[in-house]
């Protein structure tokens, strides 16, 4: 087991009570830098950020705190509309605390430095090494996973929907019984596919719990947060230990409509290293001061300078023109090399971007849901996207490209792998060296720079977390696109477009049929009974065997459009939540079935008109099409 300590760097820490801040709060710039890397003079910093928020601020966002330092100093401190709209509680970056989302998983890989300086962990190990034996139940593959492959989101897990967040914080449970709750199965070849994991980070955060011999979160709170003088952090989503912070923290929105905003749950998780941390805007900037030290410097939280340089060096790129993955931090393509990391929970959105040439790190927190035109848009202006400058000579044509591509992060197993289908990254040549790029009903255009890389040009700000793409080919065809935060494949084999498209029209044709027919049958048997066309005829008991087939599969129609709507307006569930539905499918299908049989029964004993035996049928056919979808979906799962 790892031993907590860690050698402090500087003999003057020792002699404090708390340890020396990165920063202090009325600090100003010295004017060392006098322009943001995107080239914004530091003169005019305020009235520009002021500028920028005030298109969203009220109409599309709630609130936010903004940070920002260069050389060691805050250059801009400032909150923006509320932390709490219905009581009118300013946002402040000093006081005002949020969560942090994914950016909680730089916690996660500064602490595995911090041990892989010591000599306790090997980033190039199998990880099962440090894990009890047996842990990992559904991997695929003999290649080892390593720290490297947790770190760079290529260890090849899928994603497993349920049980990482929840709005209540009685659901939690501690870290070691989350990872078994949710583990997902091993579906890509390690270090083949970038697939983004949450799953990866709080396992590497379980090994940091075995070999440190304590808590994840007490281990961040001793050897991060302390260290940093974070003094307004937790790693705990539920806050437990710190009610003060609760006292402070914003309330969460959902954007409902221009200037319209839904109160919206705090997010709890059992796997809290991926994204649990609570803390201030002005905490967060100290953290990123951390990695911002003088070239030669060791930074406060590591021991010799060389891990620092290591830690912000590329650990994964899939071409060297393209920004990758810098052990853990998402490097950004900027007018100089930045590295980041963007947020999401179910009410907070956040970005932290790191410029360590510029020695320049801006914060930016809201307490929205998906937000991007202030977490990504305010981040690119502040720092810049490299020029773009078209490619020269001989290119492959961009309509090599063309084609619907699904994401490499989703789910293999289980109803929620029809979602990622619903979202397709869809490719359109604009010209021979330029794409469209569709995604979610976001749009933007990209030019190609170098074969087969490129590189956004313009478009929906949220696809500035996507500014470059790769495509890698194969026998002239798109293997894979490399994108910031994961991979697009082509679509498998047997969910090719036309078998998608068809197996829609079949759902829907199925859908309406089950729907109707069961409100239809009983008002014919009125009318015909009102006619009295029903004494001498069989077709009351044959209504009654179509009526009850019908009728329960529209019963499974409902369920499973319930089941769907759920998880579209929440998909932070616990699987429990949700497995009425699965239940309620086995046990719909199954006296499906049985009605089935019994209409069978009773054509071969007493006969069936032509029109009844048509009726019949198409209800059999009907009712065998919907259970195949479903079975093919994975609805019983």
């Amino acid at each position: 087991m790892l031993k907590k300590a860690i050698v402090i760097l500087f003999v003057a820490i020792f002699c404090l009570p708390m340890p020396a801040p990165l920063f202090a709060e009325s600090a100003i710039s010295d004017g060392t830098k006098e322009r943001t890397p995107s080239g914004v003079p530091l003169a005019e910093l305020e009235s520009f950020v002021d500028g920028y928020m005030n298109d969203f601020i009220g109409t599309k966002t709630v609130g936010a705190s903004v940070m920002i330092v260069q050389d060691q100093k805050v250059v801009l401190s400032k909150g923006y509309g509320y932390a709490d709209l219905e009581n009118k509680v300013p946002a402040d970056p000093q006081s005002t605390v949020f969560e942090w989302g994914s950016i909680s998983k730089l916690t996660v890989w500064t602490a595995v430095m911090q041990l892989a300086e010591q000599g306790k962990i090997d980033l190039n190990a199998d990880i099962q090494t440090y894990l009890p034996a047996r842990f990992l139940t559904k991997l695929k593959y003999d290649e080892p996973i390593t720290m490297l492959n947790l770190m760079n989101h290529n260890a090849g897990f899928e994603e497993y929907m349920f049980d990482m967040s929840y709005e209540s914080p009685r659901k939690i449970r501690s870290l070691e019984e989350g990872l078994k709750l949710a583990e997902p199965a091993q579906v890509y070849k390690p270090g083949e596919v970038v697939a983004y994991s949450n799953y990866s980070t709080s396992l590497a955060a379980y090994i940091v719990e075995r070999l440190a011999g304590q808590s994840f979160d007490s281990y961040a709170s001793e050897h991060i947060f302390a260290k940093l003088g974070m003094s307004e952090t937790t790693a705990q989503s539920s806050l437990a230990d710190r009610p003060d912070l609760i006292a402070r923290k914003a309330k969460g929105y959902v954007y409902a409509g221009e200037s319209s905003f839904s109160p919206s749950s705090w997010n709890y998780m059992s796997m809290y290293p991926s994204g649990g941390i609570n803390g201030t805007a002005a905490d967060l900037a100290k953290f990123a001061l951390a990695f911002l030290a003088a070239p030669g410097q060791p930074s406060l939280l590591f021991n010799r300078p060389d891990t620092l340089n290591e830690m912000l060096a590329t650990s994964y790129s899939a071409n060297a023109d393209m920004p990758g993955v810098a052990h853990g931090f998402w490097e950004f393509a900027g007018e100089q090399k930045g590295i980041g990391h963007g947020g999401n929970t179910i009410a907070f959105s956040s970005n932290v971007l790191i410029v360590p040439e510029d020695r320049f790190a801006v914060v930016i927190m809201t307490n929205q849901a998906s937000e991007t035109d202030i977490v990504y848009g305010l981040r690119t202006a502040l720092a810049g996207k490299r020029k773009i400058a078209a490619g020269e000579g001989d290119m492959p044509s961009a309509k090599e490209l063309e084609g619907s591509y699904v994401a490499a992060r989703r789910p293999h197993y289980g109803f929620m792998s029809v979602y990622p289908y619903l979202m397709l990254c869809k490719i359109l040549p604009v010209s021979d060296n330029q794409i469209r790029v569709s995604l979610a009903g976001m749009t933007a255009d990209y030019v190609q720079t170098k074969p087969y890389l490129y590189e956004k040009a313009n478009g929906n700000a949220a696809l500035d977390s996507f500014p470059v793409l790769y495509f890698r080919m194969e026998q002239g065809k798109v293997a894979q696109i490399s994108a910031a935060y994961g991979d697009y494949l082509p679509l498998p084999a047997g969910k090719s477009m036309p078998i998608l498209i068809s197996s829609a029209m079949l759902a829907a044709f199925a859908m309406l049929y089950l729907l109707l027919v069961p409100l239809v049958l009983p008002i014919r048997a009125y009318l015909l009974a009102k006619r009295q066309r029903t004494a001498a005829n069989r077709q009351p008991r044959l209504n009654k065997a179509v009526f009850w087939m019908t009728l329960s599969g529209a019963a499974m129609v409902v369920n499973n459009l319930v089941l769907a709507l759920r998880m579209l307006s929440n998909n932070e569930r616990a699987y429990s939540e949700i497995y009425v539905h699965i239940l309620l499918n086995d046990i719909l299908t199954g006296l499906a079935v049985a009605i089935i049989g019994f209409a069978l029964i009773l054509w071969k004993k007493i006969g069936f008109s032509p029109r009844q035996a048509l009726c019949t049928i198409l209800s059999i056919a009907v009712m065998i099409i919907w259970i195949s979808l479903l079975i093919i979906w994975q609805f019983y799962r």
